[in-house]
C-alpha cells in the first residue's frame, strides 16, 4: 500500500521522539489500527492522516501522501498467477480506501469484475498447480471485498453469495484466516438483515474453534451480542459487548489475522450503540453512537449520524432530529452507499410517524426522502 506515506510516518515519529503507542493514546485511535497502518496492512483514512499531520506538525505533508491519486503501482513481475495475485491485492487497496470515503455503490461493480475474472481463470483449470493455494487465497480475499462492498451497496442477496464463494474458496485453500473472515461477514450480514438466530449460529461456531485467535473471538461476541439484542435478551447481549470492549487491548495477539485491523474501540462501542437502539433504550445509545462518531471514516460517520437521528426520534428529541437530518443531507451528495440511504429512509419514516413532529420538521423529512430518491 501507500510506502511513501509509511515511511514519513515513520521518520515523524522518530523526529518528534513518539511512540506508535503514544500516538494513538494522543489521538484517541486503537494502536493496532495504527500498526496496521504503519505496517502496510491496511490504507490510512483520510481522518486520520489529518489527526497524525496536526499531531506530528508535518504541515500537510502526511495528507497529500494518502491521498489516492491513481490505482496503487503493482509489481513489475511476468505475466502469470503471481502478477495476477499482485494485482488483485492493489484492486482491493483501492476499492476499498474509495468506499471509506465515498461509499461502495460505484466501485462494488469492479470489486466484482476483479474477483470474476480472477475466478474464471480457476474454472477454466488456467492456474497451475503449484500456485492454486495461494491463487484460491487470493481470490477468496477478492470474493470477500466484492460482498463488502456489494453488502454497502444495499445488494444483499449478491453479498451473500459472493462470503459464500469466499468462504469456499478459503477451505478449499486450507486459508483459516479468510474463512474466519467469510463467516463473520455472513454475520454481520445477517444481523443487518434481522436473522438473530443465524447470527448466534455463525458466532457460536467461530466461538467453539480451536484455537482460534482472540479478535476473531472478540469480533464473534460482538456478533453474538447484537444478535441476543435483536431478541431482547438485554443481559446476555451486553454482557457479550461489554466483554469485547474490555478486552480489546488484551486481545492483541500475533495470532490475529490481518483482517483483523479494523477491530478497535470506535467498532466495538458503535455496535453497543447499535444494540442498544434494538433494545429500545435510545438514550443509553447515544453517547455510544457519539463516542464511535469522532473516529470513524466519513462513510461511518453517515452511519451513526443515521443511528443518533433514529434515537433522538424515538426521544421526541425534535431539535437534535432535525440537526442530524442537516448533517446528513449534507454527506447525501458526496457518500454513495445504498445500505445507509436504506437505513435513512427507515429512520425518516420513524420520524414521519411519531406523534407530535412539527409541521416544519415534517416538511424536511418530506424534502430529504425526495433527495435520497434523486
Amino acid at each position: 500500500m501507500n510506502a511513501a506515506f509509511r515511511t514519513r510516518l515513520r521518520e515523524l515519529l522518530t523526529d518528534r521522539g513518539s511512540s506508535l503507542r503514544g500516538a494513538a493514546r494522543a489521538l484517541n485511535y486503537d494502536v493496532s489500527y495504527l500498526s496496521r497502518v504503519v505496517n502496510g496492512r491496511q490504507p490510512p483514512s483520510a481522518r486520520l492522516a489529518e489527526a497524525l499531520d496536526e499531531l506530528l506538525k508535518a504541515d500537510g505533508e502526511l495528507v497529500a501522501l494518502a491521498t489516492p491519486k491513481a490505482l496503487p503501482a503493482v509489481p513489475d513481475e511476468p505475466p502469470g498467477p503471481a502478477s495476477d495475485i499482485a494485482r488483485m491485492k492493489a484492486g482491493a487497496a483501492y476499492v476499498l480506501g474509495h468506499a471509506d470515503l465515498y461509499g461502495g455503490d460505484t466501485v462494488a461493480p469492479a470489486a466484482v469484475q476483479i474477483w470474476r475474472s480472477a475466478q474464471r481463470k480457476l474454472d477454466f483449470g488456467a492456474i497451475p498447480d503449484i500456485a492454486q493455494r495461494d491463487y484460491l487465497s487470493a481470490v477468496s480475499e477478492a470474493a470477500e471485498v466484492a460482498g463488502w462492498l456489494l453488502f454497502d451497496s444495499g445488494e444483499f442477496e449478491a453479498a451473500r453469495s459472493a462470503f459464500l464463494e469466499s468462504h469456499m474458496l478459503a477451505r478449499h485453500a486450507g486459508d483459516r484466516a479468510m474463512q474466519w473472515f467469510a463467516l463473520d461477514m455472513l454475520a454481520m450480514l445477517d444481523t443487518e438483515c434481522s436473522r438473530p438466530g443465524e447470527t448466534r449460529r455463525i458466532a457460536d461456531e467461530l466461538l467453539s474453534q480451536r484455537r482460534i485467535p482472540p479478535r476473531v473471538a472478540l469480533l464473534a461476541r460482538v456478533r453474538r451480542g447484537r444478535a441476543l439484542a435483536q431478541i431482547g435478551d438485554r443481559q446476555r447481549a451486553m454482557g457479550d459487548l461489554d466483554a469485547a470492549r474490555g478486552g480489546l487491548e488484551e486481545s492483541l495477539s500475533p495470532r490475529d489475522p490481518e483482517w483483523a485491523w479494523w477491530v478497535n474501540h470506535c467498532e466495538v462501542r458503535g455496535h453497543s450503540g447499535h444494540a442498544l437502539l434494538s433494545l429500545e433504550e435510545p438514550g443509553a445509545a447515544i453517547p455510544r453512537l457519539q463516542d464511535a462518531l469522532e473516529h470513524a471514516t466519513p462513510r461511518g460517520v453517515m452511519l451513526y449520524r443515521i443511528e443518533l437521528l433514529r434515537s433522538h426520534a424515538k426521544l421526541k428529541v425534535w431539535s437534535e432530529v432535525e440537526r442530524e437530518i442537516h448533517e446528513v443531507s449534507s454527506l447525501l451528495g458526496t457518500i454513495n452507499s445504498g445500505r445507509n440511504r436504506r437505513l435513512l429512509r427507515e429512520a425518516l419514516r420513524t420520524v414521519d410517524r411519531a406523534p407530535g413532529v412539527p409541521s416544519g420538521l415534517s416538511a424536511l423529512v418530506g424534502d430529504t426522502v425526495a433527495a435520497i430518491a434523486s
